[in-house]
């Protein structure tokens, strides 16, 4: 059975401490894809001068020179507010046979029990949480704590032999993750560096960083 990774998030614009960790991921998991998917931001929210196109087209183009990574642009065709249960929802109709694996931040997992029909969303895919270096998860509130006493998983074979409702934090000590987990980069200092005219270049794919020059974006 194939196994597809998603990672949403908004990409604005997308760089490198995006695309590295998700490889990683895949190698770990010996995922056959991962679908990265732009969230839609409401126009008043939006970062001026940069659209839902333009932030598509980005990770298109990150994704281009990367055969595991494909932009999935669902959320950004759909009216309305866009919840993850229903983008789910669509992927597990589309991909019956696959299990599907949700990457998420371990500041998300600790929101996680208060997003729209979480429990829903653990019927549909597995949560894989990037966490980070020497973090402990201490002081969890009782929701989140509920939610690892009865759904954590411990090893990556036993969350094969589920097709969904596990939640697995991957280790920060595996030499093959370690390096490409935690690159600190954040897209907002990308943004703030760019509109300061601060070389970035390192940050981003090659072909990210000539549409941002070229579309004068974020400037």
């Amino acid at each position: 059975m194939t196994s597809i990774g998603i990672l949403g998030g908004t990409f604005d614009p997308i760089h490198l401490g995006h695309t590295l960790p998700a490889k990683a991921v895949a190698d770990y998991l010996s995922l056959t894809k991962i679908l990265l998917i732009p969230a839609n931001i409401p126009p008043h929210k939006a970062t001026p001068n940069v659209s839902a196109k333009q932030r598509a087209e980005m990770v298109h183009l990150a994704c281009s020179t990367e055969p595991l990574l494909t932009c999935d642009e669902r959320e950004l065709k759909r009216d309305g507010n866009s919840y993850t249960v229903d983008t789910l929802k669509e992927l597990a109709e589309s991909f019956p046979q696959q299990t599907l694996y949700f990457i998420i931040g371990l500041d998300s997992l600790l929101t996680f029990t208060r997003w729209h029909k979480y429990q829903e969303i653990l019927s549909l895919c597995h949560l894989v949480v990037n966490t980070r270096p020497n973090y402990q998860l201490d002081n969890l509130d009782k929701a989140t704590a509920a939610l690892l006493n009865n759904h954590q998983i411990h090893s990556v074979n036993e969350l094969k032999k589920r097709k969904s409702g596990g939640v697995l934090l991957l280790p920060d000590t595996l030499p093959s993750l370690h390096n490409h987990l935690h690159i600190d980069i954040s897209s907002s200092e990308i943004r703030q560096q760019l509109a300061n005219k601060q070389d970035c270049q390192q940050l981003l794919a090659p072909s990210v960083f000539t549409f941002i020059n070229k579309n004068k974006l974020y400037r």
